[in-house]
């Protein structure tokens, strides 16, 4: 997995640190979609993008559904195991003055975009301008726990991981009865996607984020819920075409944002070539099946695995758990390409980031 432009181990690889902090002591802040969510769409009433049910989390710890999208750990729970620190509990889940929010905050929502209107048929989920704001207020409380310097102090040190556009095409753009799709050429569509992420990214600055990182798409028009669309079961190229576009854009404004602020670091992690092996050749990785899910899924009716849903035999022969989201196994091997790609000394330790 390529990191383009300003690379992100500028600050936190170990090898490279004049001198290191402890791993207790990082803090991350992840905000995102699906892929990373831990939970909190499960305390958003009406929302229809939840997976709080059955067969989700079936192998996660204590074997029952915690609100992620897959039967295991997602990337970020397995990259907070390798850096030594406990996965970032939900925004949703914690009060205004939880010592918590101290060490780190998950603000995915299953369904958000970019854009406001991504997901709206879910009803409820936070966008990315509302995760943001989410983080507004976290620091906020965190400013009248620490006091204005350090909270500044550690918003600036800690870590941004920022995982979101998927669902401004799978969950909008894509979707023949939704405006966007009808409205903009795909031309004019990544246009106004990027500029809203300028906006958001430049709000994130100005919250404090100085340490950032935003994972690329990977192959969306490989996904089971879009391979069904197919004839013949293949990738669809046209969507793998326009992700390679949205992609592009986005590594050309973070270098942007390196420019206008050269105080932070923003970076790009380019996650599609590493999907894109996993799914064209899986018996590399120890796979069976790449196209299709191994929880039999209706796409008809939304692709997720419901309670009365068909399991595989063996759910570590499959790269996808539903008709979106990889399996545990898979997002194990994503998150030791992502890892190492990152960090090229021992996990425990970081550098300490500059002021």
């Amino acid at each position: 997995m390529a990191i383009q432009g300003l690379v992100l181990a500028a600050f936190i690889l170990a090898a490279k640190a004049t001198t290191v902090v402890s791993a207790a002591s990082l803090v991350t802040f992840i905000f995102g979609d699906s892929l990373t969510e831990v939970g909190n769409n499960n305390y958003l009433q009406y929302s229809l993008a939840r997976s709080d049910f059955p067969w989700y989390g079936i192998d996660y710890s204590g074997g029952k559904a915690t609100g992620r999208f897959t039967n295991g750990r997602t990337i970020g729970d397995i990259i907070s195991e390798k850096l030594g620190i406990p996965p970032p509990p939900p925004y949703l889940s914690l009060s205004k003055n939880d010592d918590a929010l101290l060490k780190g905050v998950n603000y995915a929502s299953g369904g958000a975009g970019i854009l406001n209107d991504t997901g709206l048929y879910f009803i409820q989920r936070l966008s990315f301008d509302d995760q943001i704001e989410c983080f507004k207020k976290t620091k906020e409380s965190i400013t009248t726990k620490i006091g204005a310097e350090a909270a500044n102090k550690l918003c600036n040190e800690a870590m941004y991981f920022i995982g979101i556009g998927s669902n401004d095409y799978v969950n909008n753009y894509l979707q023949p009865f939704l405006a966007d799709g009808q409205e903009y050429t795909p031309e004019e569509f990544v246009k106004l996607v990027i500029t809203t992420l300028d906006n958001q990214l430049t709000r994130l600055y100005q919250l404090g984020a100085r340490k950032v990182a935003f994972h690329g798409l990977g192959p969306l028009g490989c996904i089971p819920s879009q391979r069904v669309k197919s004839k013949t079961g293949k990738c669809l190229k046209r969507v793998n075409e326009w992700v390679l576009g949205f992609n592009s854009e986005v590594k050309k404004l973070i270098a942007t944002l390196n420019h206008r602020f050269p105080n932070a670091k923003f970076a790009f992690a380019d996650t599609y070539g590493d999907v894109l092996d996993l799914i064209d050749n899986p018996t590399a990785y120890g796979f069976k099946v790449s196209n299709t899910s191994c929880c039999n899924v209706d796409t008809n009716i939304g692709g997720l695995c419901l309670p009365n849903s068909k399991l595989c035999s063996n759910r570590t022969d499959y790269v996808f758990w539903d008709a979106f989201h990889p399996s545990d196994k898979a997002n194990e091997i994503l998150a030791e390409k992502f890892f190492s790609t990152l960090f090229s000394g021992p996990p425990s330790i970081a550098p300490k980031p500059s002021p």
